[in-house]
């Protein structure tokens, strides 16, 4: 077999990128625990020294660990000065917990999914599953975080809109059910935004529940959510004007009872909205940087959580031609694409 040695050293340092990427997103994680990014963003240029002080941290660690950041492009140093700096662009995605582009929960999600080796290595020989429940905590604080930032900058001011007639309803006043709401980011952002409406977010997760219940109390919506304990394909009501399924329906053990579920509890005139990855229903067009994140994320998550209740593992790039098919099998007739972003799509789904 002949080598192309320019090929060979190509692929070495990609894989040097890419092996100082996983190295480096450890650090991004330690940075937001130890409040680094946040204290870099609130106080502007700082030297090691200072960052260490204002962080109750240890000098020698944080000089190291910024001048990792500046090899990484993620801080700017002027070696005059010896001044570390985070620019506006990295604030808003490392430091600002409100801005639709906060990344660091996706950088929590990765950490899980390492803790989690051992058990998928077994996984891979076994065929065995590894339910979402069964994974390491930072993965329900990881994903509600990096979720989050999407929906504040899409739920309110795009998707629903897209929706027919959604978004008058829920001005006038809706009763949703929000099902795999995980720690119920996206049930608050929808009450905070449509006071006139009651919500219902529900998932099989008991710590993912308890925790929503506090956070509607501390955004003062507690009066107009409720969470529950309940499986996607048994969660409790009727008569729902809006279903919506968050990034979630990929992952479920059963899919098709799902939507069959929300066939029985939604009213006449009802919507189904299913927020799903972005997804080409070919594989080979998802073969780029953001399917390289899903397929990955997948792997690690989706299709353990629903092999491990022996469902079909349809997977964060499942595409719309499956996902229709999902939502057929469970008695909707009407399907569409309402909108999409370039890590998401939006299907509207009707009786």
């Amino acid at each position: 077999m002949s080598i192309d040695e320019t090929k060979l050293n190509a692929f070495v340092n990609k894989c040097v990128g890419d092996i100082g990427a996983t190295l480096s997103s450890i650090l991004v994680v330690l940075g937001d625990r130890l409040g680094l990014w946040k204290a870099m963003a609130a106080h502007g240029p700082v030297t090691a020294s200072e960052l260490a002080t204002r962080t109750e941290t240890s000098e020698r660690y944080i000089r190291e660990w910024l001048d990792a950041q500046a090899s990484a492009g993620y801080v700017e140093y002027d070696a005059v000065t010896k001044h570390y700096t985070l620019p506006p662009e990295q604030i808003a995605v490392l430091a600002d917990e409100s801005s639709p582009a906060f990344f660091p929960g996706l950088f929590e999600v990765a950490a899980a999914c390492w803790a989690a080796t051992d058990k998928t290595t077994q996984n891979f020989r076994s065929g065995h599953g590894l339910e979402w429940g069964h994974q390491h905590p930072c993965l329900f604080q990881g994903t509600e975080r990096f979720f989050r930032s999407s929906y504040i900058g899409n739920l309110v001011s795009a998707w629903l809109p897209a929706l027919d007639g959604v978004k008058a309803k829920l001005e006038k006043g809706a009763k949703v059910a929000d099902v795999g709401c995980g720690v119920g980011a996206s049930t608050i952002l929808m009450a905070q935004a449509f006071p006139n409406s009651r919500f219902w977010g529900f998932d099989y997760h008991a710590g993912s529940i308890e925790l929503a219940k506090k956070r509607a109390e501390a955004a003062g919506v507690a009066d107009r959510v409720t969470f529950a304990v309940a499986k996607s394909t048994d969660f409790p009501g009727n008569d729902y004007d809006l279903v919506a399924f968050f990034d979630c329906l990929h992952d479920m053990e059963d899919p098709k009872g799902a939507a069959k579920r929300v066939r029985e509890t939604i009213a006449k005139d009802g919507t189904w909205m299913i927020v799903e990855p972005f997804a080409s229903d070919k594989p080979e067009e998802n073969h780029n940087g953001v399917g390289r994140v899903f397929y990955s994320a997948s792997t690690m998550l989706c299709v353990p959580h629903s092999l491990a209740f022996g469902g079909p593992a349809l997977g964060a790039q499942a595409g719309q031609a499956r996902l229709d098919e999902v939502v057929k099998a469970g008695g909707f007739t009407r399907v569409r694409r309402a909108t999409e972003t370039p890590f998401n799509m939006v299907l509207e789904a009707r009786p």
